[in-house]
């Protein structure tokens, strides 16, 4: 007869397995991607370490998509093509998906997501309320996506997981993302930390707020992912906000959190070192 399991092992179990619900379909049988020594970037290379934080990720990626919805061409493609609206949390987790399959799955796997979402942004195009095409394909949109995404992932790491990362290790990590940018179409893609400030500051003129994206925002930081307990989303999104670029939250109808951001971080520091702790036993 076995021993009973130990009451901080079984609670580590339990914080894995309601992590992994929430970032895979499990009710149809998905699994997470398993890590491969054959994937498009080596082990401990910097952008498996930065993707590999869950909580850094979490708060990098709502920071992300809230400054890509400024971009008025990537927001009109989310209200034409998607169930955004009825179905975020899905959304959030099929990109959550491509991440971790293009930065951890084998280099077929990736490739074949990449072709998946280079298919798909193909047929979404369209006409802003102005009268002005859109095209998922664009270069440049793709391109705000791309910094957006990066610069977020990165300022999350480097705020909740480790400060000191050494600036070349930061350059690493945007020549190593930029791969994945340019197979999807994106132009220009930044390879340091230098090009991701110029090439970010060339493209916020291209930016806008407007109702939709407050509404958006709104979604993004108020909307409850099944599975995930709502003050879990509270924190994140606040840390979120914190991290967005001055001159992005009042175009978005939204506040730098004040005093009440600073139990905010801290709780956020805190689930994260909890999460590290929990998967680094598996």
């Amino acid at each position: 007869m076995l021993p009973p399991t130990p009451l901080s092992e079984r609670f580590r179990r339990k914080l894995v397995e309601r992590v992994r619900g929430v970032f895979n379909d499990v009710q149809n049988g998905q699994q997470p991607v398993p890590p491969s020594d054959e994937a498009l970037f080596e082990r401990d290379s910097p952008i498996r370490m930065v993707h590999a934080d869950i909580v850094a990720m979490m708060v990098g990626g709502i920071r992300g998509l809230l400054l890509q919805m400024l971009h008025p061409h990537a927001l009109q493609g989310v209200l034409d093509h998607s169930n955004f609206r009825s179905d975020m949390h899905g959304r959030l987790r099929r990109t959550a998906r491509f991440i971790a399959v293009t930065t951890f799955g084998h280099r077929d796997d990736a490739q074949q997501a990449i072709a998946r979402v280079n298919r798909i942004h193909a047929a979404v195009g369209g006409v802003l309320p102005d009268g002005t095409p859109y095209s998922a394909s664009d270069p440049r949109v793709l391109a705000w996506v791309h910094v957006a995404e990066a610069t977020s992932f990165l300022a999350a790491y480097l705020r909740h997981v480790r400060p000191e990362m050494p600036g070349s290790e930061q350059d690493e990590y945007y020549r190593q993302f930029a791969t994945i940018a340019h197979a999807l179409g994106a132009d220009p893609i930044p390879t340091d930390r230098s090009e991701a400030e110029a090439i970010f500051h060339e493209l916020r003129r291209d930016l806008s707020g407007s109702p939709a994206a407050r509404e958006i925002a709104n979604l993004v930081l108020n909307q409850r992912p099944a599975g995930a307990p709502p003050a879990v989303q509270t924190l994140l999104g606040a840390e979120a906000v914190a991290l967005l670029p001055s001159f992005a939250r009042p175009m978005l109808g939204l506040e730098r959190p004040g005093l009440t951001g600073i139990p905010a971080r801290a709780a956020t520091w805190g689930m994260g070192k909890t999460l590290r702790w929990a998967f680094r036993q598996n």
